[in-house]
Formats: C-alpha cells, sequence, structure tokens
C-alpha cells in the first residue's frame, strides 16, 4: 500500500513548488524588500531593520534617540519637527529622525545610549562614528547647527561692503583675519565656528580689508553692538592660533560687562568660565535702586574676565535666586559675591550704600582674602530633639553629629525632592525603632537652607552615618533604603554584612533602562548654582568651552534644570517566583 502511495507523493511535492525549479536556498536577490521608511511629522520613523536603509539613502542624517515616557523628548517633539521643516523649506540637505530606544535595546545599546533624549549625526553613511549633538533644543538652533555642519561655518568676505554688511546685520560677529586661508589657524577658527551658534562668523585675507580694520597681522576681531564695540585677539606667531584661548576670549568679551540677569541670559553667564561672581539686587521698579546701577556698571570694567556683575531683579521671578543666597526681597539693594567653583558666598561687611567706589572695594576684598564667607543656616527649632527624627540646622550640625558619644545616622534631603519623600516613611520607622537607645540619633537635615563647613552635599538624599568616638569619622551609606537594610547597617556598626551578589540580567544599557512607572534617577535633576532652577535645587558642574554655550541645557548646564532623563540601577527580583525590577540602593536628585 505505501508503495502505491508514493508516486502520488512525489507530485504533490512537485506541485507545491513552481514548475521547473528546486527548492533550496535563497539567493540574495531572493530576498523580502527592504522596509519603507515611515513619517512622523516630517521625522523618519526608524527601527532596527531601517536604519541601515537610512544611512544608505541621507548622507547627512541627525537620529534622535528617545523614550516615549520622558518628558525632555516630549518638550523637544515640536522643536525637532519645526527644524525639520525649517531645513526641508530651505532644500538643506540634511534629514531628521528618531528611535524609540526601549522598543529598540539593540541600537539604544550599539550606540551607547544612557540618557533621554540622545541625539547623534551621521556622515555619509559612517555607522561606527556618528558625531554627539551639542547643540540647543530649539527649531532654530537645531537647524543652525545642522547648517554648520553640511555648509559652511564661516562666510567668504571678499570686500568692504560685504564685511560691513555682516557686521551691521548681527550683534555679535567674528571675523577672521588671515593672510593665508590654508593655514592650519584657519582650520581651528573655522572648527570654533560650527559650534558658536550665537555668533556669526566671517573670514578673509584680502589685504585691503586688513587695512580698513587697522590690522597688520592674522587677528580675529569680535565686532558687538554694546560695550567698547570691538575686541581683537591677536594670533600668536609662534604657537598658532589656540581653541581653548580664543573661545575663553570670545565668551567673555561677547557678555556685557554688566548683565542683567534672566532666562535668556543665564546659559551665557555660566558659559563664560568666570569663576567669581558679583551680584547687585536691587528693584527695578523703584528709581533710586536704578539710579544704582550706573555706579556698579562704573566699577566693571575693571574686573572683566575675573569678575562677572550681574543685576538679579528681587521684583521678577527670581525667589530662587534671594532663596540661595538666604536673602529676603526687603533686603535690596545689597551686594553678594559667590566664586561658582567653591560655591563661597561673601557679603560686605559694612553693608553701606552701593557705589562705584564700595563695589571695587568689595570685590577687591574678597579676591584678597580679606572677607570670610558666610553660610546658611535656619534657626535651631525650639523641639528639634523631641521627636523620633531629630532635625538638625547648620547652627547645631556639628555639635549634634560629631558628639564623640553617639552614633549619628543623618538624612540630608531637600523639600521637593521625590526620592526622599519616598523613604520618609522608612526613616521614621527606623527613628522609632532605635529611639530607646540612648547612644544611637536619626536625624534629618534640609540641605537646601543649611550649608556646612565640613562637606559639601551634592545629591539628594545623601545618608551620612558619624559613629561615636573621636576623629570626626563619617561614613556615607549607599546601600538600599529600607527598614532592614537601614537597622543592618545600624547594627553592624556603620557597614551592611556582605551577601553574595545577584546576577543581574543582560540590560540595553550600562545602568538598565526603568520600566514605565520606575522614577529615574535623574528624573529632575537640577545643577548645582545661584540660579539653580526655582526652589533652592543646588549642584556644582561648570561649562567647559564656548562651544557649550549654545545648549540651552544639559548635563553639564550647571544652573538650569538637566534636559535629559537617565537610568536607576535596576536589580532583579526573584522572590517567591516572581519577576520584576526594583530600584536598588534607590534613585537620588542629583544637584
Amino acid at each position: 500500500m505505501s508503495h502505491q502511495l508514493l508516486p502520488v507523493l512525489l507530485l504533490l511535492l512537485r506541485a507545491s513548488c513552481p514548475w521547473g525549479q528546486e527548492q533550496g536556498p535563497k539567493s540574495p536577490s531572493e530576498e523580502p524588500p527592504e522596509e519603507e521608511i515611515p513619517k512622523e511629522d516630517g521625522i523618519l520613523v526608524l527601527s532596527r531593520h531601517t536604519l541601515g536603509l537610512a544611512l544608505r539613502e541621507h548622507p547627512a542624517l541627525l537620529v534622535e534617540f528617545y523614550a516615549p515616557w520622558c518628558g525632555h523628548c516630549k518638550a523637544l517633539a515640536p522643536e525637532y519637527s519645526k527644524a525639520a521643516a525649517l531645513l526641508a523649506a530651505e532644500s538643506t540637505a540634511v534629514t531628521l529622525s528618531k528611535v524609540d530606544g526601549p522598543a529598540q535595546p539593540e541600537l539604544a545599546e550599539e550606540f551607547g545610549v544612557t540618557e533621554y533624549p540622545t541625539l547623534k549625526f551621521f556622515r555619509n553613511g559612517n555607522r561606527t562614528h556618528p558625531e554627539e549633538y551639542t547643540g540647543p533644543r530649539e527649531a532654530e538652533g537645531i537647524a543652525e547647527w545642522l547648517r554648520r555642519r553640511v555648509g559652511p561655518s564661516a562666510m567668504r568676505l571678499e570686500d568692504e561692503a560685504a564685511a560691513q554688511a555682516l557686521i551691521d546685520g548681527r550683534d555679535l560677529v567674528v571675523i577672521g583675519f588671515f593672510q593665508d586661508l590654508q593655514d592650519e589657524d584657519v582650520a581651528t577658527f573655522l572648527a570654533l565656528a560650527r559650534d558658536a551658534l550665537d555668533m556669526t562668523f566671517g573670514l578673509t585675507d584680502r589685504p585691503r580689508l586688513f587695512e580698513q580694520f587697522g590690522l597688520t597681522k592674522d587677528t580675529v576681531v569680535l565686532f558687538k553692538k554694546f560695550d567698547e564695540g570691538r575686541a581683537d585677539f591677536p594670533v600668536d606667531e609662534e604657537l598658532g592660533l589656540d581653541l581653548g584661548d580664543l573661545s575663553r576670549f570670545l565668551v567673555t568679551h561677547s557678555m556685557h560687562l554688566v548683565t542683567e540677569f534672566n532666562s535668556q541670559t543665564s546659559p551665557k553667564i555660566f558659559a563664560a568660565r568666570i569663576l567669581n561672581h558679583l551680584l547687585l539686587f536691587v528693584n527695578q521698579t523703584l528709581a533710586a535702586h536704578r539710579e544704582l546701577l550706573a555706579g556698579f556698571g562704573e566699577a566693571a570694567p575693571h574686573f572683566r574676565g575675573q569678575v562677572l556683575f550681574v543685576v538679579v531683579d528681587v521684583a521678577a521671578d527670581n525667589e530662587h535666586v534671594l532663596q540661595y543666597f538666604g536673602l529676603k526681597a526687603e533686603a535690596a539693594p545689597t551686594l553678594r559675591f559667590i566664586n561658582v567653583e567653591t560655591t563661597k558666598k561673601y557679603a560686605p561687611v559694612d553693608g553701606g550704600p552701593v557705589t562705584a567706589a564700595s563695589v571695587t572695594a568689595f570685590c577687591h576684598a574678597v579676591l584678597n582674602g580679606q572677607v570670610k564667607p558666610y553660610l546658611l543656616s535656619q534657626e535651631v527649632p525650639p523641639d528639634w530633639d523631641q521627636r523620633p527624627v531629630k532635625t538638625l540646622v547648620g547652627k547645631n550640625f556639628e555639635q549634634v553629629a560629631f558628639d564623640e558619644t553617639k552614633n549619628v545616622f543623618v538624612k540630608f534631603y531637600a523639600p521637593w525632592c521625590t526620592h526622599c519623600k519616598e523613604m520618609a516613611p522608612a526613616w521614621e520607622a527606623l527613628a522609632e525603632k532605635y529611639q530607646d537607645h540612648e547612644d544611637i540619633i536619626i536625624a534629618q537635615l534640609d540641605a537646601t537652607a543649611n550649608e556646612l563647613d565640613a562637606f559639601a552635599v551634592h545629591s539628594f538624599p545623601t545618608l551620612k552615618y558619624f559613629p561615636a568616638g573621636p576623629g570626626r569619622k563619617v561614613i556615607e551609606y549607599k546601600s538600599a533604603r529600607d527598614l532592614e537594610t537601614l537597622s543592618k547597617f545600624l547594627d553592624n556598626g556603620g557597614a551592611v554584612p556582605t551577601e553574595e551578589p545577584t546576577e543581574e540580567p543582560a540590560a540595553p544599557f550600562p545602568v538598565g533602562v526603568p520600566k514605565p512607572g520606575l522614577q529615574a534617577s535623574a528624573q529632575t535633576v537640577f545643577t548645582q548654582g545661584w540660579w539653580g532652577g526655582g526652589r533652592g535645587r543646588l549642584g556644582a558642574e561648570l561649562r567647559a568651552v564656548l562651544v557649550t554655550r549654545s545648549r540651552s541645557h544639559g548635563p553639564t548646564q550647571p544652573w538650569g534644570p538637566r534636559r535629559s532623563c537617565s537610568y536607576p540601577r535596576v536589580t532583579p527580583l526573584l522572590t517567591a517566583g516572581q519577576e520584576g525590577t526594583s530600584l536598588g540602593a534607590g534613585g537620588s536628585c542629583a544637584l
């Protein structure tokens, strides 16, 4: 019977294949056609299947890695689409695209994405060495950053009329006068021009233009419509043009001698890399206060490049600046001096009138070390030690924390910090558990309103343990923030018992990707400074060179909100057969 069925089966198998063809491996030409790349609001939507095609079809491709839950990405989205429309309207040969990072973990891992949004610029299909996007996050800034990469970053000037038109048309114009446009110094100049988006650049080698502007050797000239109007940077004939020196020169001299603080000027204030800031607090609605500005400005030229002069209007929305310096609006007019590297703050000793002479004398006194810095502190509450969690402030911290007869565990928090609020019940429970132990104190200190001479606090919450005994020993706690682990730490004399590490599953990012609903470790991160974005938010990171000046904020912007969502440490939950993730030691709000 089986022999009779065999021919029938062979015929059926042959019928299932096209006539005259045998089944076998498909040739490359028979592979499924490549996917068509979809678009949303003028933006290519890429996946791991279509990125290669996009790189082949678009020689200049900007890719945004985003996360649907990221608030910074949502804020960027309309500006990103506007930038695409601007560039398309002017036929600029560049394409904007985006990748959903959590949905495309292979791509996120391939390009080292550790925060959202991350933008990378690909040229000529080069997949291995994209350029990190360093520009602003508004439409025109994005478009200009790209224009300066696919087109010239500086205008070639051939005659006096072209040079004068360029100078007249912009507030800040930088012209490089080079006798040889093939010189290496020109390449340095053009590299700077690619990123200094708030300035317009030109260059020339025409002798007539050298003569017109009174130059005899290679010089970079900044033309501006304020203060002295022009600043020259001669190129060193032996060392050539140094990018860092030129960057600092342009930032310093593109600033007004006196800058009024607001949301538009704040990025420039700290891009200047001038570490000393002198702030004049005035009420601009009062004529008597406005009259003080002349004397303040008169003192400024003597300290250009050394001290940045800033005016803060207490009648505007600058409450966070006042809070940072421990001031009330009623204290105006008054001066405050701060070094943004050490964050040390200084106040005039005499509190006299604000004049050119008094401002000059105050600056000299601080710079010469003749004025002691001051520290913020709240008043000691009458009932500071009446509850399980003791309340510390700057004025009683030293006495309590470094008491040689006590083991003191302190939580340094910020009132606005979500992570601090999340761990508050565990901290309260810990204090109640140990309230009958005479040698243990559980305390907390609001680090936005109190400053310490012993150390600075750089993230919230920060937990520090001060064991009994001499030597002012301090142990920073970095383990889980639950009652059980905190208790083990105290019972073990300031150390968490060693446990076998749990193997973590492979993750697309170095620090893991939070599932929806998990809070990123820098969900709202504010970096330290006197205009830290409101409500006393602090931190300490300085921008390095002028090329960062065009970034509205980013991980490197010290005084404003960070523009990216980063990830908390994710550890597996393997208890009772359940799967999931937990925030390990807990997230933190960086300063």
